[in-house]
């Protein structure tokens, strides 16, 4: 490759071979460079590829990453393969600033001139910035690129307020990037709803409702009139067309884009009637040696904004310059994304354009889940829906409606968040179905590419299939899907399936375990740059983020952990189905005093939280908003109480008996033990979470046995059972050693956890360790009683720094300000979520249903604390 962003001047096309030059290096170009590579065309051309900014190609669709931490390489999708060819010449930092369509020939912004037998438009678009006046005022920026990122990071550092023009996909995505960097932020859309082009109504308001659930404000049905300067000369104030005005540090524009057609223009090739390179199903221009692919396209008229349409165009394009017959037919807009952690997905006829269509509707006012179904008008055949704040099936439901086959389950199954996983149902697949939209792959093509056909060998990783048939590459969301029809096809072949954590990292959760202690990496960016590719995933960073944890045991909510954690662990509370927390205090052995008791009643009334004894013997206190987390901890700290590690995957309770104490059959005294127990591994990470417990007899009241650690008093010390579990699927605990002392009772269990934090799977409760791996208790009792693999050393080891180091996140949570910035519902105030609604029952409130919320009256909530306001007859508050 000749890379330059200056100087060196671009490989002459040799004689005899076909020059091509793409214009542009954005997501679409550099598909189309895959594309060329992957057709065999690139072998036989002299490519050059101009690209405007100094980077190559990289992610556009996450680039709110780079906010959280991930860097211009992590994010980048140039191939250096393609550029280490010499007949490929790639010049950054360059323009083409016009093109001799009689010469064929381009002109760069340095006066260099370019020839070529095709010229492929890649120049992708522009952001709209809407002319109003002082849109061109200093603190005014737009979001497009990183170094627009890089832009508005460095004003962020001196701002605490941010307004985002434009509620669409990219406008919220601006505003989580803001919301990353601290700032209160504002979203301002003008349509009457947010994603107006893909959500109706009430599923914008599904949406919206979790959106200021985060902090977020929204302004919908809103008209900027203009923006005014403060003293500094920096954009200050809007002001809206109804009068109103808002204050600001600073505005990102994200309203819409418009086809980069300028070239085309000067160039006096067609455009379409709204904007774009005019080009047919061929791609090709009014002029038959330049084309144009992606959002610069408009093809047929129709500009295609998202990235999906604009891979099929390239491949498309290079399957026909190197001598196919291939047109591009149109691409599914159906679209599956998490905005600002919230899963919105939109495919099909979403809003029910069809002639007679109806209409199936699952709406959870609650819990801010609306989920809508079209189907035609005999009810038979579904056209499109509309999924907010749960899309499961959502590939069970595209592959229905682009089928067209007849529904057969009922429509109120399909509508219902809790039907079945489409990825589980990989076998059930039709070959025609389509798995991968953005690249239009079907299952089809994707068991052939697994099997083989004639000379080509079958591939059986993840890596080969999504290189060989761009599945997976586009927004990611077959990519499940897609590893499942590759372990069914690799097991129905009697093939060793393909164990890699995920499209990112091709090892197991136990090797990358293994990278990361050997190689003492402290970070996710570290293990990426080491062992995996791309900017990573909701699988991957969870699992990588819990083996740093349990390696470390660093702080979970340091800036370069907190944006790997799941929800539950970002803010140390499980969040319940109404979108408030719970708040779980360590109770140690279930011992507890009066006065603490007397502590958690007080914090539970003052707050009005609904109160329950678990089955760990702790307390639990539901009802919590967000904002009163660090409130209701700041009181149970006080007081000696720890964080409970409920919302982790980690130790939960040593549950146990009175025992010898008090209990006249007890043998040993099982309080102390489970008190010892639980403050040794409080806090230990883990696949998933560990339950324990300790019976002082045999008669076995604190049900040991069903725990993943279970320790049963004998008269001549302790016996120990291992990876029990109740749930789904209960299995009994079964026998690793017997009449211990407590000591080595303790030994034991330090090297049997360390053991199995260490081997097994994500999200891998013992029992199921237990089953998978060869050789079942004996291989495990040879490991951790009679250290047959000599570990037991380092075993130990690990749990004595796990001691050592551990510290109450909730604590460490109060003495960090910037950390309690994360715990507020609304960014102008530390008010109530007013969407929440309660009634009393038996003296206690519990989230309203939706029908009792249809008869709860409108009130104001005044201060921090939701207080009764109005009785209806069963005592109802909102």
């Amino acid at each position: 490759m000749q890379h330059t962003d200056t100087v060196t001047p671009p490989a002459p096309a040799r004689a005899g071979r076909r020059s091509v030059v793409v214009a542009g290096n954005g997501m679409v170009g550099e598909r189309f460079l895959a594309e060329l590579a992957r057709t065999g065309l690139l072998d036989h051309i002299d490519l050059a590829v101009i690209g405007e900014e100094h980077l190559p190609a990289y992610d556009r669709v996450h680039l709110s990453a780079y906010v959280e931490g991930a860097t211009a390489d992590e994010l980048s999708m140039a191939d250096p393969a393609i550029r280490a060819r010499p007949n490929v010449t790639e010049l950054l930092g360059r323009r083409v600033d016009a093109i001799d369509r009689d010469a064929r020939t381009v002109t760069l912004d340095d006066g260099r001139s370019l020839g070529y037998d095709d010229l492929v438009l890649a120049t992708g678009s522009r952001p709209f910035v809407p002319p109003i006046p002082g849109h061109d005022l200093p603190g005014c920026h737009v979001y497009r690129t990183i170094a627009d990122l890089d832009g508005i990071t460095a004003d962020a550092t001196h701002a605490s307020r941010g307004v985002v023009i434009g509620g669409g996909l990219l406008g919220l995505e601006a505003a989580n990037a803001l919301r990353l960097l601290g700032l209160e932020v504002t979203v301002i859309e003008f349509a009457p709803r947010l994603m107006p082009r893909q959500l109706d109504q009430p599923a914008s308001d599904a949406l919206r409702a979790r959106v200021e659930a985060l902090g977020l404000t929204v302004r919908t049905d809103t008209a900027t009139a203009a923006f005014r300067p403060g003293d500094d000369g920096r954009v200050a104030r809007l002001e809206f067309t109804d009068g109103s005005v808002l204050d600001t540090d600073m505005v990102v524009f994200s309203a819409g884009i418009r086809a980069r057609d300028e070239l085309a223009r000067a160039a006096g090739l067609d455009v379409g009637e709204r904007g774009g390179v005019a080009v047919g199903p061929t791609l090709t221009s009014s002029d038959p040696h330049v084309h144009a692919i992606g959002e610069c396209a408009s093809v047929d008229g129709v500009v295609h904004g998202l990235v999906g349409p604009g891979y099929t165009m390239a491949r498309v394009l290079a399957e026909r310059l190197g001598g196919g017959d291939v047109t591009f037919r149109g691409a599914d807009p159906s679209t599956q994304l998490k905005l600002l952690g919230v899963d919105v997905a939109s495919f099909g006829d979403a809003m029910a354009d069809t002639d007679g269509a109806r209409v199936v509707v699952w709406d959870d006012p609650v819990g801010h889940v609306h989920r809508k179904l079209v189907v035609s008008a005999d009810g038979t055949t579904l056209l499109g829906g509309i999924l907010v704040g749960d899309a499961s099936g959502y590939d069970r439901l595209l592959r229905l409606t682009l089928s067209g086959r007849p529904v057969d389950v009922p429509l109120a199954v399909l509508a219902a968040p809790t039907m079945e996983d489409a990825g589980t149902t990989a076998g059930e697949l039709h070959d025609d179905d389509l798995v991968c939209t953005c690249n239009t792959v079907t299952k089809g093509q994707l068991c052939t590419a697994i099997r083989g056909d004639g000379d080509r060998p079958g591939l059986h990783t993840m890596p080969e299939l999504a290189a060989a048939t761009n599945a997976g590459t586009g927004c990611g969301s077959c990519t499940a899907l897609c590893k499942r029809i590759l372990d069914t096809e690799m097991a129905a072949a009697g093939l060793e399936v393909d164990t890699a954590l995920c499209a990112h990292f091709p090892q197991t959760r136990q090797e990358l375990y293994e990278i990361v202690r050997v190689a003492g990496f402290r970070t996710f960016a570290e293990v990426l740059a080491h062992s995996g590719t791309g900017t990573g995933c909701a699988t991957c960073k969870p699992t990588i983020a819990s083996i740093l944890a349990t390696i470390t045991n660093e702080y979970v909510l340091d800036p370069s952990h907190a944006p790997l954690q799941d929800t539950n662990d970002r803010f140390l509370a499980n969040i319940q189905k109404d979108g408030t927390y719970s708040v779980i205090p360590r109770v140690p052995g279930g011992e507890i005093t009066p006065d603490k008791l007397m502590v958690i009643a007080g914090v539970a009334k003052e707050f009005d939280l609904y109160t329950k004894i678990t089955g760990g013997q702790r307390i639990d206190l539901l009802g919590a908003r967000l904002e009163q987390l660090p409130s209701i901890w700041r009181r149970l700290v006080d007081a000696g109480f720890e964080s409970g590690h409920a919302y982790g995957k980690a130790l939960r309770t040593v549950k146990s008996c009175v025992g010898r104490t008090w209990c006249r059959y007890g043998v040993q005294d099982s309080t102390t033990l489970a008190i010892e127990l639980e403050e040794r591994y409080r806090g230990l990470r883990s696949p998933h979470k560990i339950k324990m417990a300790v019976s002082g007899c045999s008669r076995e009241c604190a049900e040991a046995r069903g725990k993943d650690v279970g320790v049963i008093a004998t008269e001549n010390g302790w016996n120990l059972y291992v990876c029990g579990n109740g749930g789904m699927t209960p299995q009994h605990a079964v026998l690793l050693a017997t009449d211990l002392s407590t000591a080595d009772l303790v030994r034991t269990i330090d090297r049997f956890l360390a053991y199995y934090v260490r081997t097994a799977d994500r999200l891998e409760r013992t029992a199921t360790w237990l089953n998978r791996i060869d050789g079942g208790i004996a291989h495990v009792r040879a490991v951790v009683v009679d250290d047959s693999l000599g570990l037991a050393e380092e075993l130990e080891s690990h749990m004595a720094h796990h001691v050592a180091t551990y510290a109450c996140e909730w604590k460490a949570t109060l003495e960090d300000p910037a950390r309690l910035a994360m715990f507020a519902s609304y960014v102008d105030g530390d008010g109530p979520d007013t969407d929440l609604a309660w009634v009393r029952e038996r003296d206690q409130r519990r989230p309203a249903t939706a029908e009792e919320r249809r008869l709860l009256p409108v009130v104001d909530l005044v201060g921090a604390q939701a207080v009764a306001h109005r009785t209806l007859d069963e005592g109802a508050i909102r």
